[in-house]
């Protein structure tokens, strides 16, 4: 049975520009454009009576930002945001922030306000807008995270006697920003993170994450000592594997024989291996099925797995093929994640068999 099209408000300060987003999207019979709003202020006023399905929304705007209006936005009337604004390129920390601010996906428009060079870009445009749609919002949230100076990440090492094999593509920056920040420095587990992502915004994501997180981000680098306490972060592109070395372990990356193929399936089989029941397979948001097979691996080594509840999720596919695959997977929402993994080493250090 087909579903009435998503309604849609358009916030943005220009006039041509509301008129061609709502020109591109007036061909798409999954969107109905219902409302537009010069800025944000006015846009708040109107969406208790408008109720829209999702919000594109501005970033530069008179009266109110695009950034302040989202966070009034989730807190009083959450829904799905897309950012689309000249400012929100992939990489740009205002684009991060928004993400943090509870937005759930971006799109980096052309910079003049004519309109013009939106063409090509009309199915991106819509995709985006009918996933973003999809998320529920109750689970939408405001992260209240405060940067940090590098002083007040903890210098002592932390034993490192379990590993976090986790796996994000589409939508992985705002699961990401909803997971890492909250996690303790004090976790007896590295980290390890693959992102599908283009390989320049890894570093920036990186540096943004750090900044932002009581645990320690790194980017993983070949030979690195693995630490417990530590989030290292791995473009998907990038083959990683652990290696013990004199009663440690450390990290072993090489370039991928397949572009963005199998990289969360080769962390995971390696944690399983070097880990056993002290691995944690995670996968998040993406299309595909990379880190199926993994999560198999790692369950069968006595493992535990995390899953990100599709209904939170901006590309469902991986996770629900996860979940099919291996239904004895445990389920959390991206803003639950951090704790459900703090909770399950916390069950493990407890049990009879670690006492």
């Amino acid at each position: 049975m087909k579903r009435d099209p998503y309604k849609l408000m358009i916030v943005d300060d220009s006039r041509l520009m509301r008129q061609a987003i709502a020109g591109i999207l007036a061909a798409d019979d999954r969107v109905q454009v219902v409302s537009e709003a010069r800025h944000g202020r006015e846009a708040l006023e109107m969406i208790p009576q408008i109720n829209p399905d999702v919000v594109t929304l501005d970033v530069n705007m008179p009266v109110m930002d695009g950034l302040t209006t989202l966070k009034h936005l989730m807190i009083a009337a959450p829904r799905p945001t897309v950012m689309f604004s000249a400012l929100t390129a992939e990489g740009a920390t205002v684009t991060f922030d928004a993400l943090k601010y509870g937005a759930v996906d971006f799109i980096a428009k052309p910079s003049q306000l004519d309109g013009q060079g939106l063409e090509g870009k009309e199915e991106e445009i819509a995709n985006k807008v009918v996933f973003a749609a999809q998320v529920e919002t109750g689970c939408l949230t405001y992260a209240r995270i405060r940067p940090k100076s590098l002083q007040d990440h903890p210098a002592a090492r932390v034993c490192c006697r379990a590993a976090v094999a986790m796996g994000a593509a589409e939508g992985g920056y705002g699961a990401l920003l909803k997971i890492i920040p909250r996690l303790q420095p004090d976790l007896p587990a590295a980290v390890f993170v693959i992102l599908h992502a283009d390989a320049p915004y890894i570093d920036p994501f990186v540096a943004y994450l750090q900044q932002c997180s009581a645990i320690r981000v790194r980017r993983a680098v070949d030979g690195l000592p693995i630490e417990g306490g530590i989030c290292y972060i791995v473009h998907g592109g990038e083959y990683v594997t652990i290696q013990p070395k004199a009663g440690s372990h450390v990290i072993r990356v090489n370039p991928s024989p397949f572009a963005h193929r199998g990289s969360i399936n080769m962390l995971m089989f390696s944690a399983a291996e070097s880990f056993g029941h002290q691995a944690l397979g995670v996968v998040l948001t993406g299309s595909g099925r990379d880190g199926a097979e993994g999560a198999g691996e790692i369950l069968r080594s006595g493992g535990r797995l995390l899953v990100q509840d599709p209904a939170t999720c901006l590309h469902k596919q991986a996770a629900r093929q996860v979940l099919e695959e291996h239904p004895t997977g445990e389920i959390a929402s991206d803003a639950a994640m951090a704790s459900a993994i703090h909770k399950i080493f916390q069950r493990n250090s407890e049990s009879p068999t670690n006492a």
